[in-house]
């Protein structure tokens, strides 16, 4: 009887282990997942901010071209960085599936 006890507690212990452990995992992916989609916000702010610039010189509503330049290229780099990040996750995953077959 007493080894019954002590093994349904060694599993209810490994139990809330396994039950914690799943919960920080999820914590880590939401945290992730947060901060990816933080950084794809940000980018589309500056994308905004670049139209509108490229918008304004168009028009000639420009107060200050350097600023607008600036916004402009500050948009283009963004999003070749958020690509060539999007292609790095990408390969990574492909290749995750080549290791597991």
């Amino acid at each position: 009887m007493v080894n019954k006890i002590g093994t349904l507690n060694q599993v209810n212990i490994q139990q809330k282990l396994n039950e914690n452990n799943n919960k920080e995992k999820s914590g880590n992916f939401d945290s992730v997942f947060n901060s990816v989609k933080n950084s794809i916000d940000e980018v589309n702010t500056i994308q905004k901010d670049g139209e509108k610039a490229l918008s304004d010189i168009a028009t000639g509503q420009v107060k200050d071209l350097h600023q607008a330049a600036i916004a402009i290229n500050k948009a283009a780099t963004s999003m070749k960085f958020m690509l060539e990040v999007r292609n790095k996750a990408v390969n990574a995953y492909k290749e995750i599936l080549k290791t597991q077959m």
